[in-house]
């Protein structure tokens, strides 16, 4: 059965089992808490005209945040943002028909720390089988350490010495037993096991305020999805190949960073500037209130001269600090010749000509200059819009964690298993 199929049964009994919603199609939700809105998707898991389960967009919602309510990406004030997320919710929830009981909420910020470590393990057995709790065990090995060393540098980035810091979210990106790739471990033997592992580790302060959240709004938690993860891996693989790509989500307070090749995830980075610092440049030196700066960043940012000059110098102190996360994640390797682009300040013309200049990228291991292009809503794989509102690049995001909570499927796999397991252990 495919992680859809798993996901209809799951939630189907959990309706069935509140007593409400009988006969109507199951549905789960996707929260992105943005720095300037709070986006709702509810997504029903249905039968096409062939009878395939796909998910398909019921409803979808947003609330503008407050100035004061996110900063940087996390939650700064519970009570505010449970009330946006609230109503951006119950737009949702009308449009679409139906209430959904369990939701994937997305997590950014600067002290989000994603990365993919290699993980080699000699087993004392070599012809035993490897089975379920084997596996679960070198996992947990394996996110122990890296748990050890998110906490030194989130704790040495935040000059706070007593934080706690969590194991968000985990994936497995690539296995190998004795060299030779496998999908799923068990039942193998051999003597030496490979484990490519994606891990996205946060302060807990961050990971209570979304889980304070759920609970406001009466939804089951199914996971908290690290949102440049999510975004990494919405597209359909054939779109990516072996060859890969550099993912830049451009938020409200933050830009989160992707790479993405040889078929998986290499890390992600957080920058914690983005589309507010831009309209706050516009603020401090036009000498114009807030709402205007931010009316002439969307509306003015190519026929006003003195708006899109500061824009377009804003917009190189921003491309200064991607081209420094892009190099921490590329190290010494080559890097992808695509760049794709998403999130609201995909759409600032100034973001663009900044990416276009020459000086930059020469200076990182790219082997030739790199094609820079904006996603699009309809390319997050395994979606169907409904609504027809979902148009623009603010709009990937929600959807990739859409998509994510298509996939999260409790038991599916020994995998799967594995890394629930961890989660639970080392997470909230």
């Amino acid at each position: 059965m495919t992680a859809v199929g798993h996901l209809w049964n799951r939630v189907t009994d959990r309706v069935r089992s509140a007593g409400r919603g009988r006969g109507a199609p199951p549905a789960i939700a996707a929260l992105d808490i943005g720095t300037e809105y709070a986006k709702a998707l509810v997504v029903g898991v249905e039968r096409d005209d062939e009878g395939r389960l796909v998910g398909v967009v019921r409803g979808s919602g947003r609330q503008r945040q407050g100035l004061a309510h996110m900063q940087s990406g996390t939650v700064s004030d519970i009570d505010a943002v449970v009330a946006n997320c609230r109503i951006a919710m119950d737009q949702a929830r009308a449009e679409a028909g139906r209430r959904p009981m369990a939701a994937v909420i997305g997590i950014a910020g600067e002290l989000v720390k994603g990365t993919t470590s290699v993980s080699t393990h000699r087993r004392d057995d070599p012809r035993r089988p490897l089975d379920d709790a084997e596996l679960e065990r070198l996992v947990t090995r394996a996110q122990q350490h890296g748990l050890r060393e998110a906490e030194e540098r989130i704790r040495w980035e935040s000059g706070v010495d007593r934080l706690d810091v969590r194991l968000v979210h985990a994936a497995i990106v690539e296995m190998r037993i004795d060299g030779y790739p496998v999908s799923n471990p068990i039942g193998f033997t051999g003597a030496q096991v490979e484990l490519h592992l994606f891990n996205a580790f946060a302060p807990m302060v961050h990971l209570g305020a979304l889980q304070s959240v759920a609970n406001a709004l009466e939804l089951e938690l199914l996971g908290v999805i690290a949102e440049p993860y999510a975004v990494a891996t919405c597209l359909d693989p054939g779109e990516l190949g072996d060859a890969g790509a550099v993912f830049v989500d451009i938020g409200g307070g933050t830009t989160d960073v992707a790479l993405v090749r040889g078929g998986g995830i290499s890390g992600t980075k957080m920058l914690a500037l983005g589309g507010r610092a831009f309209t706050k440049g516009l603020v401090e030196r036009l000498g114009v209130s807030f709402a205007d700066a931010e009316r002439t960043k969307v509306t003015e940012a190519e026929t006003n001269a003195d708006a899109a000059e500061v824009l377009l110098e804003d917009a190189r102190i921003w491309r200064d600090g991607v081209e420094l996360m892009i190099g921490e994640l590329a190290g010494e390797d080559l890097l992808p010749g695509r760049i794709l682009l998403c999130g609201g300040g995909a759409d600032l013309p100034q973001v663009r000509t900044a990416l276009d200049e020459d000086e930059w990228w020469g200076r990182l291991p790219f082997a030739r200059r790199p094609k820079i292009r904006a996603l699009g809503p309809d390319e997050v794989v395994g979606l169907r819009d409904a609504t027809a509102r979902l148009l623009t690049r603010q709009d990937v995001t929600p959807l990739a964690l859409a998509h994510q909570a298509l996939i999260l499927d409790a038991g599916a796999s020994a995998v799967d298993r594995a890394m629930r397991g961890v989660v639970r252990e080392l997470g909230l």
